[in-house]
């Protein structure tokens, strides 16, 4: 009995040991989880400056968009603001300073700088009578003040407008009076031409002396078509105003016999230009060396130098031709346009006809686009229509110095001398290799080769381009 009762007591202590074991197992797992408890309790500090520095990068990023909200708000406040300020203009030199700068690089040009600075001043005053033609009732045929009865027509045949009449005299009033240097004019509305001191109304008696200090001074005479496209007026279309000044052989004297004016384009032109009447009042000029425009600012009245060294494009897909007349127009220019629309010309594209009915808004939009335009010889017409001293030696000039080319389909226009103050010659205007391509279609298309000169090739066109 007392070996079980040992063995009981044995295992009483073996389940009192057991019992402690688990005791303390379990106390150790109620301490770490208190500890774990604690632990918790005890990285909540630690965990605290996470959380500040997560709500704090909250903040920012709320302030951050308040700010930048705010920002965008004041910038669309500015923007407004700035809006609602006037537009500041370019800083762009003036007519007359251009004019100063040109006439002091070339010497021979310093007697030209009152007579440029007067035709701008002309053009001016046309620009502003062309506006008001309406209002002012200048629409329509010339009469006589005295009779009431139209004028008679012009000896271009044609019915002079009131508008042609009026800028006329205020043209050449402003060529002859601004400076002495011109001696005669011509224009399209006059049947001869017109002396200076006739026209600015000089009554007084010239001596000897006065007459010698005159030729000494008056080298230069001028041409010009005062409202070119004055039919377009009525429909409140495009018009402008061309103008040539000449410089007489060294030996000649200027006087206003025809004989000062029949000289030839290419060595006696020292200035052409023309001045649009359109959306804006643009004055395009060359002195021989490049062509620059003018754009006249209407809050000043100034004409700003807003075309720098215009070069018209070597080929163009715009060409500007009287369509209602190409029945009556030469063969080579019918194949030339059936070329044109067709897209088998040279470009290899099919062209679009821009056609206004003024020689200056055309031949703009070609100058500034690339392209051609012609007024051709018709069965009607066979020199064409437009006069050659005032009319297409001018505009050749400037397509000339812009990089163009200038043809009557069988030669140069600059190197036609004239035979009379109101000669007329077919006319083509434009790119090169356009205006070389008309010319390849003369060639080839031709009926009667006896009487006319041979074609030019674009070498000649080329040796004369600037």
């Amino acid at each position: 009995m007392k070996k079980v009762h040992i063995i009981n007591k044995n295992s009483n202590r073996n389940m009192d040991k057991f019992q402690l074991f688990s005791m303390s197992i379990v106390s150790m797992l109620i301490f770490l989880s208190f500890s774990s408890d604690r632990g918790c309790n005890a990285f909540v500090p630690k965990l605290a400056p996470a959380t500040w520095t997560f709500r704090r990068i909250s903040q920012t990023r709320v302030s951050t968009a308040r700010s930048s909200s705010t920002a965008s708000s004041s910038s669309s406040s500015s923007s407004s603001s700035s809006s609602s300020k006037p537009y500041r203009k370019k800083k762009l030199q003036t007519f007359a300073r251009y004019l100063e700068v040109e006439c002091w690089k070339r010497q021979e040009l310093r007697n030209l700088e009152p007579v440029l600075l007067g035709i701008s001043a002309a053009c001016k005053q046309i620009n502003r009578i062309v506006q008001r033609a309406q209002t002012d009732d200048l629409y329509g045929v010339a009469s006589d003040p005295i009779t009431g009865m139209p004028l008679e027509e012009n000896i271009q045949g044609e019915v002079q407008q009131q508008l042609d009449v009026l800028t006329n005299v205020i043209l050449m009033q402003s060529l002859c009076g601004c400076s002495d240097a011109v001696a005669a004019v011509a224009s399209e509305e006059e049947d001869v031409p017109r002396c200076c001191r006739d026209v600015v109304g000089g009554t007084r008696a010239l001596t000897s002396s006065d007459i010698n200090s005159q030729q000494q001074q008056q080298q230069y005479v001028a041409c010009f078509d005062p409202l070119d496209g004055s039919k377009n007026i009525d429909s409140s279309l495009p018009v402008g105003t061309i103008f040539g000044i000449y410089r007489v052989p060294p030996g000649s004297v200027a006087t206003a016999d025809p004989q000062s004016f029949l000289l030839r384009g290419d060595a006696h032109l020292v200035a052409a230009g023309y001045c649009l009447y359109s959306a804006t009042t643009v004055l395009v000029l060359t002195l021989g060396s490049g062509v620059d425009g003018f754009t006249l600012d209407p809050d000043n009245g100034l004409f700003l130098h807003t075309h720098r060294d215009i070069r018209i494009p070597s080929s163009g897909n715009i060409y500007s031709f009287n369509e209602a007349y190409v029945s009556e127009f030469e063969l080579p220019v019918q194949k030339y346009l059936e070329s044109l629309k067709s897209g088998n010309s040279m470009s290899g594209k099919r062209c679009n006809a821009r056609y206004v009915g003024s020689l200056v808004a055309d031949c703009h939009n070609i100058l500034l686009n690339g392209g051609i335009f012609g007024y051709p010889s018709t069965t009607t017409n066979p020199n064409g229509k437009l006069r050659l001293l005032y009319e297409s030696v001018p505009m050749a000039m400037i397509m000339e110095q812009a990089g163009g080319a200038a043809s009557t389909a069988y030669g140069r226009i600059l190197d036609i001398c004239p035979s009379s103050i109101h000669q007329r010659v077919p006319t083509y205007l434009g790119s090169m290799d356009n205006v070389f391509e008309l010319d390849q279609f003369h060639k080839y298309y031709s009926d009667d080769d006896s009487n006319k000169p041979n074609v030019q090739g674009i070498d000649y066109y080329i040796q004369h381009m600037t």
